[in-house]
């Protein structure tokens, strides 16, 4: 068992990072105290942070910044991508003991708080960082107050924790019930949201693109989809396993089959994948940060992205492809230039299409930003064709 302790650390630490292989690093609460169970995961983006904890893709996990300096600027509602505080649990190095800035309407470590996020500071995070990377994301969880027992204990109640792999969160993050949204500008009509963890920006800027908004929960039938007589279909980010979601798979092979067109984001990139009939697979550590290169197949233009996720696609890059699930040809339309991971599909024969990266990629960078325009531009094809 090996225990790391930081410089800047007192010797009797109020709170500790326990990793499933052993490694335990001590610090002091920050947040709410308690017991946060997760997968450990780093994120590299140097601002962001409100983003990045309102992001409901982090469900189920403990985040551990790499940027040394968190909470200096605060946090406003007004940049919040979702009601609430997401993961599990939060590792950061120094948590700013002052906030400055006119936007800031309370201290992080309050919102935290008051959202349950159990949190621990003063730890080197770029080791953990280094730890993950080389071992790959790990089971972990953050101890602190009456939590804070022994280390064979803690270490006991990670490793009976569940993995990521597996595991369907989509229930945990999604509206309960259907809301709409009004188009900003003349309507398109109206899109058949599947919320699997959906962002504040990624709705906004579907509606600055015309399109009236139904926001539907992610159990969701075909027959309640086409119930809102929807001109195109749409599928969120959102945390776990593409693999456990056999249920939004069928839902999304009846979509493409209605002939409605379609584009995801993130896990509605590797949804897409699945309904098309392809697999996914975990990665080692995963993608998360704000400084992530893509590559566009179809233009050579090399775009800085956002991303979060754990799980990946599994399709040959370079090379026309047949849908095992009978949906056309298929090509790989983007790929990491850091590991050559599929980043993007499009459909030939249908109108869908998808990407791993988050484009509404608040708080930047905005590179993909297009990618909001190029749906409206499917969706207004798909009806030229049918008028």
């Amino acid at each position: 068992m090996t225990d790391m302790t930081s410089a800047g650390a007192a010797r009797t630490a109020s709170a500790a990072l326990v990793l499933e292989d052993g490694t335990i690093y001590r610090g002091s609460a920050y947040g709410a105290t308690g017991r946060a169970l997760g997968e450990a995961v780093f994120a590299t983006g140097m601002t962001g942070y409100q983003e990045t904890l309102t992001d409901p893709s982090y469900a189920g996990q403990i985040v551990v910044q790499t940027s040394p300096h968190i909470g200096n600027t605060g946090v406003t509602s007004e940049d919040d991508e979702s009601a609430r505080m997401w993961p599990a649990g939060y590792a950061v190095r120094a948590a700013s003991r002052i906030t400055s800035n006119w936007r800031s309407e309370e201290p992080l470590g309050a919102q935290l708080e008051r959202d349950g996020v159990v949190g621990i500071a003063g730890i080197d995070t770029r080791a953990v960082t280094r730890r993950l990377r080389d071992v790959g994301a790990m089971r972990a969880g953050v101890f602190s107050g009456e939590a804070l027992t022994t280390d064979a204990a803690m270490l006991a109640e990670v490793r009976e924790s569940p993995t990521m792999a597996g595991r369907s969160l989509a229930a945990s993050v999604s509206t309960r019930e259907a809301y709409r949204l009004e188009a900003v500008g003349e309507s398109l009509g109206t899109l058949a949201v599947l919320d699997l963890g959906v962002k504040t920006s990624t709705l906004r800027y579907l509606r600055e693109q015309g399109f009236d908004l139904v926001v539907l929960p992610q159990d969701s039938t075909l027959a309640q989809v086409l119930a809102h007589d929807p001109v195109a279909a749409f599928y969120s980010n959102g945390p776990g396993d593409p693999a456990a979601s056999d249920d939004q798979v069928e839902l999304l092979q009846g979509v493409l089959r209605e002939g409605l067109p379609f584009f995801g984001i993130c896990f509605g990139n590797q949804l897409l994948g699945r309904a098309l009939g392809f697999g996914t697979y975990k990665l080692p550590f995963g993608h998360r940060g704000i400084n992530q290169p893509v590559l566009d197949v179809a233009t050579g233009r090399v775009e800085i992205t956002s991303q979060n996720h754990g799980f990946a696609v599994d399709a040959t890059i370079g090379e026309e492809l047949t849908s095992p699930a009978g949906f056309g040809r298929v090509e790989v339309s983007h790929y990491s230039l850091n590991d050559r991971v599929v980043e993007g599909l499009r459909a030939l024969d249908i109108p869908a299409f998808s990407v791993q990266y988050h484009p509404e990629s608040a708080a930047g960078p905005n590179d993909a930003h297009h990618m909001f325009e190029e749906f409206r531009q499917m969706v207004l094809a798909q009806k030229g064709a049918q008028a």
